[in-house]
């Protein structure tokens, strides 16, 4: 008898302490260290799969998604067909999928998995027709650099642009020297309509990520020069995005594939002002910003050290439309810009004219905020509409 009590009194002391430690253990994300390969994509349906394309960003009205497509699937029986119709359905210019888990978690929700030890993320993807650009394809990111995620991801990764083929092509992400402990955000896409004027379709098949002893550390990328922001609507060389509109920001019309006598190649960038101090601001602009609408919570910034100038092109409809500042840099946060520079007040030409912003002296290791232009309703009482192009760093 007192050797059953004393057995019950040992369980009743040992289970408060049972309890704890699998609470803790619940409490760490799921890992996935024992495998190889760690699947987001297989085929539909598949045991293997993890996370889920819930994450629907910016003109989430343009997207379809496809999910068993058996249009030349790459290995399988289905692949993913996502279409783009770049019309603008939220007014933000670009649109994007992200695979989380579990849905709809942009870091509120506890289920990322321990995928510590694979050294990278392998994916196939065609075009329909080919030459479709996609800005960038994205790991991790949820909730990071947000003080209301609670479970935020460990690790972000980007990789991109990449303009795709009409075949199948296997593309690599390297995560060597990532922290992948806590992963929500397993996989996904960005691109925009300056990318895809006139949308895109495209596929996607065995998405996984992969323990490949081979792969080495990548060094902190010092972007090649010329660097441009705006190339032409499709051009896969474009970078930043026109997401980060300010003051009045309803009195702007942005077309960023007008064919209305571009400088250089077959578009240009329109912008139409209306002066009507809609949202009582009394002036507008709009930053070009890595991601979009980075304000400076996302770690993204370019090493655009090599860069002494950036040029631009832009002409006024009629001539004499005033720009109070057109400036790169300067967007203040958590992961700000390492510097700013800009000119202004400029008064356009009906001609186009370019111009320059001198960057010698300035610390460009890190610029999200790619470039801007500011005006106000004083100095265009009528509104204005105006062009840009071939907008680069030299």
């Amino acid at each position: 008898m007192k050797k059953l009590i004393a057995v019950v009194l040992a369980m009743a002391l040992l289970s408060p302490l049972a309890y704890a430690a699998e609470e803790k253990k619940e409490e760490k994300a799921p890992a996935a260290t024992a495998v190889k390969e760690f699947w987001v994509f297989k085929d539909k349906g598949a045991k293997e799969n993890h996370f889920i394309p819930s994450g629907w960003m910016g003109d989430y009205g343009d997207l379809k998604l496809n999910d068993q497509s058996t249009d030349n699937p790459y290995s399988g029986t289905t692949c993913i067909q996502f279409t783009y119709t770049a019309k603008k359905s939220q007014s933000q210019g670009w649109a994007g999928v992200y695979w989380q888990n579990p849905a709809n978690n942009w870091g509120s929700k506890k289920g990322g998995f321990d995928l510590t030890g694979m050294t990278k993320l392998t994916f196939w993807a065609r075009g329909a027709k080919g030459r479709e650009i996609i800005q960038k394809f994205v790991i991790g990111g949820m909730g990071m650099g947000s003080v209301k995620a609670t479970y935020p991801d460990s690790s972000s990764v980007e990789f991109g642009p990449v303009e795709l083929t009409d075949t199948w092509k296997q593309y690599t992400i390297n995560l060597v020297g990532k922290d992948l402990s806590y992963m929500s955000g397993g996989f996904g896409w960005v691109t925009t309509a300056d990318l895809n004027a006139d949308g895109a379709t495209f596929y996607l098949d065995d998405i996984k990520f992969e323990v490949d002893p081979t792969m080495k550390a990548e060094g902190k990328k010092i972007e090649a020069m010329p660097f441009y922001v705006y190339a032409d609507r499709s051009s896969v060389n474009n970078h930043f995005i026109p997401s980060g509109w300010m003051g009045d920001f309803g009195d702007i019309k942005y077309d960023g594939a007008s064919k209305e006598d571009p400088y250089l190649g077959d578009s240009c960038i329109k912008i139409v002002y209306s002066g009507k101090a809609s949202n009582g601001a009394r002036w507008a602009g709009i930053y070009w910003q890595n991601p979009a609408n980075n304000w400076g919570t996302v770690d993204k910034g370019f090493d655009l050290s090599k860069a002494t100038k950036v040029t631009f092109w832009a002409k006024g409809a009629k001539g004499g439309e005033r720009i109070e500042e057109f400036k790169l840099g300067g967007i203040m946060g958590e992961f700000s810009d390492s510097d700013a520079s800009g000119i202004g007040p400029v008064i356009l030409n009906k001609e186009w004219t370019q111009y320059t912003i001198d960057l010698k002296g300035k610390d460009l290791s890190y610029i999200i905020g790619g470039f801007c232009w500011a005006t106000n309703v004083d100095v265009n009482p009528d509104g204005a509409t105006f062009y840009l192009d071939e907008i680069k760093y030299e």
